[in-house]
């Protein structure tokens, strides 16, 4: 497809969609809200730390491709932001949470894909979330492209095209048949090590969002 974003570009556009949705009361941004939204430790991979005029460089590049832009407002004493992708792709609502957790934390399984989109979308099986993502491989151009199955892994991922074509890197893992014993110490340890990680991640959307909360409450 024509359309590259760049990582920021594609960042400032899921956080914008997952606020449309997920906060509407909040919704357009201010551009420090927009950052904070950005910047956020949980639900994005990678992290990042942007400042605003890396954002407002980026709602540029977005308003050139008719993706984001200034809201229309009648109080002008704070520029909010919003984005536009319905306007220029007539997203349903499946849609729209696919694509968002694609551009906040890049390529997905199907069940990631479900379970993340929650406050989005509820999906009510896997193959809502399954057929959602052949209608967006199946665009013209298409928006979504499946990636060969890691070695070890049972679900293919699934990734975004708005920051162009996604080259995968071969994976170093052993190829190796993994080991049947699914409860070996190393299996529990990186259990552990993903619930530990969930939980930091919960405690650290409960303070933002009371962060966030905050700005509006003077």
């Amino acid at each position: 497809m024509d359309l590259i974003l760049s990582d920021i570009e594609a960042r400032v556009l899921g956080a914008l969609v997952e606020k449309g949705v997920t906060t509407p009361d909040y919704y357009p941004l201010s551009l420090n809200a927009l950052v904070n939204a950005c910047n956020q430790k949980s639900n994005r991979d990678p992290v990042m730390n942007l400042d605003e005029e890396s954002v407002r460089q980026a709602i540029r590049g977005l308003e050139k491709h008719a993706l984001a832009g200034p809201a229309d407002s009648f109080d002008g004493r704070v520029t909010k932001y919003e984005h536009r992708l319905q306007e220029a792709y007539n997203f349903d609502r499946r849609e729209t949470g696919v694509l968002c957790v694609l551009l906040l934390r890049g390529p997905q399984t199907p069940g990631e894909l479900r379970s993340r989109s929650e406050r989005m979308h509820s999906f009510d099986d896997l193959s809502e979330v399954e057929s959602t993502l052949q209608r967006l491989m199946k665009r013209d151009p298409p928006l979504v492209k499946i990636l060969p199955r890691q070695p070890g892994t049972k679900e293919a991922r699934y990734a975004h095209l708005f920051s162009g074509d996604v080259e995968v890197a071969q994976s170093n893992v052993s190829e190796e048949t993994p080991a049947k014993d699914g409860g070996s110490p190393e299996r529990i340890a990186s259990l552990e090590q993903k619930v530990s990680q969930l939980q930091n991640e919960l405690a650290d959307l409960k303070k933002e969002f009371s962060a966030f909360h905050k700005q509006f409450e003077s």
